[in-house]
């Protein structure tokens, strides 16, 4: 009994709330107090020695453009640097170049290394450096809260006798155990070899920066197990997983992704931002408020359509301040009440230079309305911009456009008119 309670006792405590919201999988997990084992355990342990943990993020860029499914791991990453950890943020520039076969049904394309380090230089722009930290995704300026590595730095040198090494820690039976991988073998889509390496050169980047925690999606548990493996070869202490879910998107089914074009990117202005997310649907806004902010939703309203308000609030004052989100808030409704009211331009309660622009120079008149809304990048294609408006989604100063060949001959047709996307997008068009 006596040591059954003395065990009890020595047990550490639970993870504090900002560590363990969203949490989707942590492993390992064990139940006593092993800091190898427990989570719990090795913070405990990195407080009595006074030595932070290393937390490892890895990203590739292979893209531009920063949205919030790909915030909520930022998120954690800024949570452990409050909580006095090193953030290590790994800047995948080598192996962006073979592309992450997660989640694709087929190879990806290779990127060059000038795409590669353009991608990286808007990524750490719109995480917030140069920034000071209390407007940052991230904290760039705390001394010893973060690192940012790019894994060039150790993969690009490795001889082939390594290369080698590394491809013996792991089977191919193991990695056809990877879902994409299975799929992709099961259906006969081929398989580059390439591709095999890149969870063992995610796995590696964990060797060279000696982590003890790495952060990702459910759909990176595979790469994150394989970092532990690795670790052990090489007699490291092997590294905790923590895995938050994947965002659904603005559409409550999918993942968010651009190419579904169900996205909130980072870098929104605060009304497109918040009349996007004041729409999601019922039975995500819990998803979004437990992932995306702090709030308490206890003591939230229960009614569906406020708790969206309150999420959608929320949100965008953590990335445009409070005082900006309400201002959204209030043009949204004014927006809305403006198309209601069938007025033709935005109603006299709204701040008109809270529409963001979308400037019409550098376009060929005369051009054709759906046109337009790919060239606006309001719509992702010309396609998408002729279904949107076929479908009745779009407006031009209140006005439903019904034609989506209805052609435009002058920027002077359409300047300072507002164009609607649904009832999520605005912008203000100015020649």
């Amino acid at each position: 009994m006596g040591e059954a309670l003395q065990a009890k006792q020595a047990d550490p405590p639970a993870l504090p709330e900002a560590l363990a919201r969203g949490i989707a999988d942590l492993f390992p997990a064990g139940r006593n107090a092993d800091p190898d084992q427990r989570l719990e355990a090795r913070l405990a342990e990195s407080s009595r020695q006074g030595r932070p943990l290393r937390v490892k993020l890895g990203i590739d860029p292979t893209g531009s453009d920063i949205h919030l499914g790909h915030s909520l791991l930022f998120r954690k990453l800024r949570a452990f640097q409050n909580a006095g950890h090193t953030a290590v943020l790994i800047i995948g520039d080598f192996t962006a170049r073979i592309g992450d076969p997660t989640g694709k049904s087929s190879t990806r394309v290779q990127l060059d290394a000038a795409a590669v380090e353009a991608n990286a230089a808007t990524y750490l722009a719109q995480l917030g450096q140069g920034q000071p930290p209390e407007h940052a995704l991230l904290d760039f300026d705390t001394p010893g809260r973060l690192e940012v590595r790019r894994n060039s730095e150790w993969l690009a040198g490795l001889a082939l006798p390594q290369v080698i090494e590394l491809l013996g820690i792991s089977t191919v039976g193991q990695m056809l155990a990877k879902e994409d991988f299975a799929n992709r073998y099961g259906s006969g889509t081929p398989i580059s070899l390439h591709e095999f390496l890149y969870p063992l050169l995610q796995g590696y980047d964990s060797v060279a920066v000696q982590a003890d925690l790495e952060l990702g999606g459910t759909d990176q548990k595979f790469n994150v197990a394989m970092g532990r493996d690795m670790q052990r070869h090489f007699g490291q202490r092997p590294q905790f997983g923590l895995l938050l879910p994947i965002l659904p998107g603005l559409d409550g089914v999918q993942k968010m992704s651009k190419s579904l074009g169900n996205t909130v990117g980072l870098m929104e202005d605060p009304l497109s931002m918040y009349s996007k997310l004041e729409k999601v649907p019922d039975a995500v806004v819990g998803d979004y408020l437990t992932l995306l902010t702090d709030l308490d939703t206890a003591t939230l309203p229960s009614e569906p359509r406020e708790r969206q308000k309150a999420m959608a609030l929320e949100v965008t004052a953590t990335r445009h301040g409070r005082d900006a989100a309400r201002q959204a808030q209030a043009d949204a409704a004014g927006l809305v009440a403006a198309g209601h009211s069938g007025a033709g331009k935005v109603s006299g309660d709204l701040s008109a230079d809270s529409v963001p622009e979308a400037s019409l120079a550098g376009l060929t008149f005369p051009l054709k309305a759906f046109y337009l809304l790919s060239a606006l990048q309001v719509c992702a294609s010309s396609s998408e911009g002729r279904r949107q408006i076929q479908g009745g989604g779009v407006k031009l100063d209140g006005e439903k456009l019904s034609d989506p060949n209805q052609e435009f001959s002058s920027p002077q047709e359409l300047a300072g008119k507002v164009l609607q996307l649904g009832r999520k997008t605005f912008r203000r068009l100015v020649a």
